[in-house]
């Protein structure tokens, strides 16, 4: 049993019993949580033991890295609490604790007097979607909790884990300003529906938070009974996610938006203790996902018929890498699964490198210009996981990453830099 629901249910039961409560006891489990490695799943567990230690003796060449992580946490600090109830417009439910988002590419039509329905200019964000301030909320709660989590896990810093766990309550917990766990209305369309499966993707962004909840787990100020919140929070959204319209809709998307709402799902199931369901989506991701997506040489059909290929490529094979980090923990191996006509996550990070070092141009359409650079981060983590010497000679091609960069420490490898190895 977790050292929450052991927590919960031992002060329960004293308290039923009328007995006191040792608070040895508990001091005795923190200290033994603090110790223990941190529970992520996204995050390398042995890798942030390892930057903690490194920070504590003064590495000085992630030195750069520490010190503008802490400057973002002290920025954190005085930021929210945000919350979804602050939007102006009202949900179709009457009730904005109802998280409420609109389609980014749909527009008003000209032929229409009323600009009713709107249509489809695909890549092209229509400004109009920031008078709902829902998803810009979403966002900051999940960036500012990640930082703050991580500084205080290196640190020790109470002061970081007490802001986060007054963001985390904010947003999901406490009744005045929780969010409900569902996305019936994201990403609706005017004059066409009231929210739509594809509104999913905008939670991926949860996946860090539920990461963040473990690196918090030593600290007092994140109580059992958080967690427990937490837990349920998740639990019920996971369940929507299963069970709605909206989220068998995203569950049967063949693109971008299938693989992220997998994401999701694995991620909330470990989290919640539903292994045998992650499990499950894992495996299933090797047809469903990598077989049906990539082509035998790498190229992504679905995200190449998009105004913004190369964009919607590396989102996929991001997503994709992320569906793999989250395998290691249920002996789900989609970093190495090939189809027997050559389809896997490696053949269609292959295809985009040539394009990624200038050696190859890019034969897609891309609104805005391309952004080579958007691959090295996934080059440099497919390093971690592919040893090869040929793939290690591509990885000696690129930039590496700034010393103020946070990837040092949150990524095997980011940290040995030419000097270092010197």
């Amino acid at each position: 049993m977790p050292r929450t629901s052991r927590t919960v249910t031992l002060v329960l039961s004293l308290i039923l019993s009328g007995s006191p409560v040792p608070a040895t006891n508990e001091a005795s489990g923190q200290a033994d949580t603090i110790n223990a490695p941190p529970r992520v799943f996204l995050l390398d567990a042995t890798q942030l033991r390892l930057m903690r230690q490194r920070i504590h003796d003064g590495d000085k060449t992630i030195a750069g890295a520490w010190a503008k992580l802490e400057r973002d946490a002290q920025e954190a600090l005085s930021e929210g609490p945000f919350s979804v109830v602050n939007k102006e417009r009202t949900p179709p439910s009457g009730d904005k604790h109802d998280y409420m988002s609109q389609a980014p590419y749909f527009w008003p039509d000209p032929k229409s007097p009323s600009g009713l329905p709107y249509i489809r200019r695909d890549g092209e964000r229509n400004p109009e979607i920031n008078k709902i301030t829902d998803h810009r909320s979403l966002d900051q709660v999940e960036s500012s909790v990640d930082t703050l989590a991580l500084a205080y896990y290196f640190k020790g810093d109470e002061r970081y884990a007490a802001k986060a766990a007054q963001l985390l309550r904010a947003f999901f917990l406490d009744p005045p300003t929780r969010m409900n766990p569902n996305l019936q209305y994201a990403q609706f369309i005017p004059g066409v529906n009231t929210g739509r499966g594809i509104g999913l993707i905008e939670t991926r962004g949860l996946t860090r938070v539920v990461d963040a909840v473990g690196l918090l787990a030593g600290s007092t100020s994140l109580t059992a009974i958080d967690e427990r919140g937490l837990h349920e929070w998740f639990g019920r959204f996971l369940q929507w996610m299963l069970e709605s319209k909206n989220g068998r809709d995203e569950a049967a998307a063949k693109n971008n938006h299938g693989t992220y709402y997998d994401v999701q799902v694995v991620s909330y199931a470990l989290f919640v203790g539903r292994k045998e369901l992650a499990v499950r989506v894992l495996q299933d991701a090797r047809q469903k996902r990598i077989a049906l997506q990539i082509e035998s040489d790498g190229r992504q059909p679905l995200e190449l018929a998009r105004t913004k290929a190369w964009s919607y490529s590396n989102g996929n094979l991001d997503g994709l890498m992320l569906l793999a980090r989250l395998g290691e923990h249920c002996g789900v191996d989609l970093w190495n699964y090939q189809t027997t006509d050559g389809r896997s996550i490696r053949i269609a990070r292959e295809f985009l490198i040539p394009i990624a070092l200038g050696e190859r141009k890019w034969a897609y359409q891309e609104l805005g210009g391309l952004q080579p650079q958007m691959l090295f981060p996934l080059m440099r983590r497919g390093a971690n996981v592919y040893h090869d010497k040929q793939y290690q000679a591509l990885i000696a091609k690129i930039a590496d990453v700034s010393s103020t960069d946070r990837s040092r420490l949150i990524y095997p490898g980011r940290t040995t830099d030419k000097q270092a190895h010197q």
